[in-house]
């Protein structure tokens, strides 16, 4: 249960800060106006809190996992949000990102 929880709190501070930053994004870039930046804004202080309810208590491990599940994450919601298509490295890169929160997060460690 406590993988399960962790997997799921990953995708939630994902989408926060994927998303908030998006919004911003969006807001400034493409000139949508302050209220998609304030979104985001609001979405990117969401995800900090989301992140400080993973069961490991390191700050440093759970933060250096998250760099993986930004990394993936971000591809996929180009995917959805963006059309963007990803070629065979981003992929290959992605799954790099994500064995190396599965060895950071899941691994067995001693007492």
């Amino acid at each position: 249960m406590t993988v399960t929880r962790s997997i799921v709190l990953y995708i939630l501070a994902a989408v926060a800060e994927i998303g908030g930053a998006w919004l911003v994004w969006q807001g400034i870039r493409e000139h949508r106006g302050l209220l998609w930046v304030g979104a985001g804004v609001i979405a990117l202080g969401l995800y900090g809190f989301v992140a400080t309810f993973q069961p490991d208590p390191h700050f440093g491990r759970i933060l250096a996992a998250y760099g993986g599940v930004f990394v993936a994450g971000s591809l996929v919601w180009g995917m959805v949000f963006d059309g963007f298509r990803p070629d065979r490295f981003d992929v290959i890169g992605a799954l790099v990102c994500l064995l190396g929160v599965a060895i950071i997060m899941y691994a067995p460690r001693g007492s």
